[in-house]
């Protein structure tokens, strides 16, 4: 029955299939060859849709195109260039500060390159920036948008493994500003080094301008993350008021939203939305025949009789999901791996939300790592560059994800600190 779940699931994932429709069909086949009633294919699947902490995903979505569509991400530009523009390489930065800004918006890492790329990336072209270096950035930097909270990584973690969402959610927040901070440095000596001119300072009342455009942007992720860490409403309600929030914004505020824009939006978020929830809802069957066969425990028992090393397991652990980053979306990768993973992790006294923390900043490295690093494509579209003109870029930034990577996976402190002050 094992055999047949993963040698089915790995044909149909060479095959080209969507990764929903392989953890279901693989499923199915494993059960049949084991002569289980195929009844629980369904039962677990609408188990795994049910849950009402997985009803922040669909709102989270829905609030980051409602933001997106409200002009929120062209405030947020214009905040951060009369901040840094006048930095040699400030475009760079500004294209990282901001990713950083809308993530703690739109919870997805996709979202955040296409609506943040879009507008950056033709002012660097305008300041004769490198295009491929433009794409390079965004690229790279729009990966927070699934460490920062709120991050939809970071809820299907919490779900697979009962690990507190909260907890997590708060536990992203210096992992994701030291990520970009590094990624900052890196823009700065890179732009200084080939020579881009940056653009004029701002003055004083050009900067309190800008950053009274973007206050409600800079709200809501205020009210949302401290409504949750205060207790005011739990993550999922955070979902809801902050798609009330973006309606409000977007349409009697900022007035960039018309009620003809809404069945767009909508029909967006429901594309995005559903292909998320129809993952978890197949890996919860697919979880499943894993329990079933008892293969969180044979992966465990493989871990161990490595090693019973913390510092080797992580290591380990970090080297499969850079690979399997690079193989397989962000997503799905977490709803199989994290029930496999993190009962070895516990077994070896890892605390569960920093374990998180380092799946999520693995697999936020495997968004800009061919051949299926989806901001890769995103930026590709945006700046019109093909990914092996951006690859030498690339590489000195994924060389600097990587060590930012072993840092936040050998100094817990990191991603334990704000959790560990608020209980």
């Amino acid at each position: 029955m094992t055999a047949v779940l993963f040698i089915s699931m790995v044909v149909l994932l060479i095959i080209g299939l969507p990764i929903a429709f392989v953890l279901g069909a693989s499923s199915t086949l494993a059960l049949m060859a084991g002569d289980v009633n195929l009844s629980v294919v369904i039962q677990r699947m609408f188990a795994g849709s049910g849950s009402f902490t997985l009803l922040a995903i669909p709102f989270f979505v829905l609030a980051g195109n409602l933001m997106s569509s409200g002009g929120i991400s062209r405030r947020l530009v214009n905040l951060c260039n009369s901040l840094f523009g006048h930095i040699s390489g400030g475009l760079a930065m500004v294209a990282v500060v901001t990713c950083a800004f809308f993530a703690a918006i739109s919870g997805s890492s996709a979202a955040t390159a296409a609506a943040v790329g879009a507008i950056i990336i033709p002012e660097m072209l305008k300041n004769r920036y490198d295009k491929n270096f433009a794409a390079a950035t965004i690229a790279s930097s729009a990966e927070l948008g699934v460490i920062i909270p709120p991050s939809i990584g970071l809820i299907q973690y919490g779900v697979a493994t009962e690990t507190s969402i909260s907890d997590l959610f708060m536990a992203g927040f210096i992992p994701g500003i030291f990520i970009c901070v590094t990624l900052c440095i890196v823009a700065h000596i890179l732009t200084k080094k080939q020579g881009f001119v940056p653009s004029e300072k701002k003055s004083a009342k050009e900067r309190i301008s800008a950053f009274k455009d973007a206050i409600l942007a800079l709200l809501m992720p205020v009210i949302i993350l401290g409504g949750i860490y205060t207790g005011f409403f739990t993550p999922t309600e955070a979902a809801v008021v902050s798609v009330f929030y973006g309606l409000i914004v977007g349409i009697f505020i900022y007035r960039e939203i018309k009620l003809a824009d809404l069945k767009g939006i909508l029909l967006n978020s429901v594309l995005t939305m559903s292909t998320v929830l129809m993952i978890m809802a197949a890996s919860n069957a697919f979880g499943w025949v894993l329990t079933k066969e008892q293969v969180p425990q044979a992966v465990a028992q493989a871990f161990l009789g490595m090693s019973s090393s913390k510092i080797v397991f992580l290591l380990l652990v970090n080297v499969m999901l850079l690979i399997v980053g690079m193989f397989c979306e962000a997503g799905a990768a977490m709803v199989i791996l994290a029930p496999l993973l993190a009962p070895v992790a516990s077994t070896l006294g890892i605390d569960m939300v920093h374990f998180g923390i380092i799946m999520m900043t693995n697999l936020a490295i495997g968004m800009v790592t061919p051949p299926v690093g989806v901001n890769l494509y995103v930026v590709c579209d945006s700046a019109k560059v093909k990914i092996e003109g951006m690859l030498k870029y690339l590489v000195i930034y994924f060389g600097v994800l990587i060590l930012d990577l072993m840092i936040i996976t050998f100094a817990p402190p990191m991603s334990l600190t704000l959790p560990n002050l608020l209980k």
